[in-house]
């Protein structure tokens, strides 16, 4: 058998002229994602993503405790930017609503779970995670990471891993409340770091920091020498993230 006999055949049938136009509209349809969710949040800096489980009830600590940070956030002149849905995310957006400065919230399309909440200034609806997770990155000047799962994980080393790898600018990436992360750290320098998955400077890409006052400064800090503007070796690394 030739390598020409191998090629599949049927190209021109309709069956699948139409599945590939139902591609291409697919493919339209996440370029369109990319450029919406631009427009709507390229005037709004300096901002912070903030993250956390979407499963969190208003009395529960983590959510006063993520909504009292956000409130401080916003009066300090930073959009925060959050999932938009229940939970941390509602904390998020709820402490910056009634703060100075704006609340976004990048509401994600689920089966369950999520719900756009009622505290945003600015809402913009994704069907695609990875056009979501990119306008976290694009746009924040520093993450803050309260407790939550998987979808929390997976923002915290999705920044990490971009930092690492220097795909991304070095922004302030804090954990809240040291107790929920501290194993989680631990097992980061014993097994990643330890046994030379990635290299002990890596694990200074995160901080714990549990006061909302000193979080604001933290962020503060590490932009007094430069604002929060990208520097231009840095806008070059955004344009390939």
């Amino acid at each position: 058998m030739s390598l020409r006999d191998k090629v599949p055949v049927g190209v021109d049938d309709p069956k699948d002229i139409m599945e590939n136009g139902r591609e291409a509209w697919r493919l339209l349809g996440i370029l369109s994602e990319f450029v919406e969710g631009a427009e709507r949040l390229s005037p709004i800096r300096p901002a912070v993503s903030m993250f956390g489980s979407a499963r969190l009830a208003p009395e529960h600590p983590y959510y006063q405790l993520a909504e009292r940070i956000a409130r401080k956030l916003s009066d300090a002149g930073f959009a925060v930017i959050s999932g938009g849905g229940p939970g941390i995310m509602e904390a998020a957006n709820k402490g910056a609503f009634f703060g100075r400065s704006p609340s976004v919230g990048l509401n994600i399309q689920l089966p369950h779970e999520q719900h756009a909440n009622p505290y945003q200034d600015v809402s913009q609806t994704f069907r695609h995670f990875f056009a979501r997770k990119y306008m976290f990155v694009r746009f924040a000047s520093a993450y803050v990471v309260m407790p939550g799962g998987f979808g929390t994980l997976d923002e915290l080393l999705e920044v990490m891993t971009l930092i690492q790898t220097g795909k991304s600018r070095r922004i302030p990436v804090i954990l809240v409340h040291r107790p929920f992360w501290q194993g989680f750290l631990d097992w980061l320098e014993a097994k990643l770091a330890g046994e030379g998955m990635i290299d002990p400077d890596d694990l200074l890409i995160a901080q714990v920091i549990d006061d909302p006052d000193a979080i604001v400064a933290a962020i503060f800090k590490h932009y007094e020498t430069r604002g929060f503007e990208p520097l231009p070796h840095e806008r070059q690394l955004m344009l390939q993230l």
